[in-house]
C-alpha cells in the first residue's frame, strides 16, 4: 500500500469548507453551481475561505458547464482574480470540439497561474484519447494532478483504466498524482489504495443530504477513517 492518502472535499462555501477541515480533510477544491459540475466561485467566496480554514485550497478556473474554453480572456480575468484572493492553487481543463486538449487555452491559463500547483479536472475523462492528452500536457508548469474517474461514467466502469493508469506512474505523461473522484464509493477504496492510488476526491459523498446540504464532517471524517490517517 502507498503512502498516506490525500481526501480532497468539495466546498461551496466558509460552512463547507469548516466542515471539511475539521472532518480531516487534506484539501478542499472550491466551486460554485454544482448543477453545471462546479464553476469558479466568486473571489468573496475564496477569500472567506482562505481566511477560515489553513489546508490547501485549489480554485475552479471554469466559467461554464462543458469542457470548451469559451473566452479564454474572460478565463484568463478569472484566474487573475482568484490570485488576488489569495488562491494559491487551481483546478483547471479544456477539450477542443474533437475532444482533444485545447493546449492553447490551458497554456494561457497556466501561464497566468505563474507556477503555482494546479489540477487538470475531469475533462480527461471526456478526451478522445488519454494518453494523448497527457503526453501533450507534459511538462507544463504548475501541473501536479490528475482528477479523474477513469471513464466519463465514473468509477464503477473507469476502475480497470485507473488501475491501470496508476501502474504507469513516472513514465512520461504519467508523472502526475492521480485523485480519484466522479462516482466514488467506499468500496472503492480498497482496489484503488492496492494499485497505489493516493488521491481521492469527495463531493456529494461528504453531503448526506445532497447537494441541498452542507458538507458533513462527520462523513468526511468516516472517509479519513477508512482511507487511514
Amino acid at each position: 500500500m502507498s503512502k498516506r492518502a490525500v481526501l480532497e472535499v468539495i466546498a461551496l462555501d466558509v460552512e463547507d469548507a469548516v466542515a471539511a477541515q475539521a472532518g480531516g480533510a487534506d484539501r478542499l477544491e472550491l466551486v460554485t453551481d454544482m448543477a453545471a459540475d462546479g464553476l469558479t466561485p466568486s473571489a468573496a467566496t475564496v477569500a472567506g475561505i482562505r481566511a477560515a480554514v489553513d489546508i490547501p485550497a485549489r480554485v475552479m478556473v471554469r466559467l461554464a458547464d462543458g469542457f470548451a474554453a469559451g473566452d479564454v480572456d474572460r478565463l484568463v480575468g478569472a484566474a487573475c482574480a482568484m490570485r488576488e484572493a489569495g488562491a494559491e492553487e487551481f483546478v483547471l481543463g479544456f477539450l477542443d470540439a474533437d475532444g482533444c486538449v485545447d493546449l492553447g487555452a490551458v497554456e494561457r491559463v497556466a501561464g497566468v497561474l505563474e507556477g503555482c500547483r494546479w489540477t487538470f479536472h475531469r475533462a480527461i475523462d471526456r478526451a478522445a484519447d488519454r494518453d494523448a492528452l497527457r503526453k501533450q500536457l507534459d511538462g507544463l508548469p504548475g501541473l501536479d494532478t490528475y482528477l479523474t474517474a477513469g471513464a466519463a461514467e465514473g468509477v464503477d466502469e473507469g476502475l480497470p483504466t485507473l488501475v491501470a493508469e496508476a501502474g504507469r506512474r513516472g513514465e512520461p505523461g504519467y508523472e502526475q498524482q492521480l485523485l480519484v473522484g466522479g462516482g466514488l464509493r467506499l468500496e472503492h477504496v480498497p482496489v484503488l489504495r492496492d494499485a497505489g492510488i493516493d488521491g481521492f476526491h469527495i463531493g456529494g459523498a461528504a453531503r448526506p443530504r445532497g447537494w441541498g446540504g452542507p458538507v458533513s464532517a462527520e462523513a468526511v471524517a468516516r472517509w479519513r477513517r477508512v482511507l487511514g490517517d
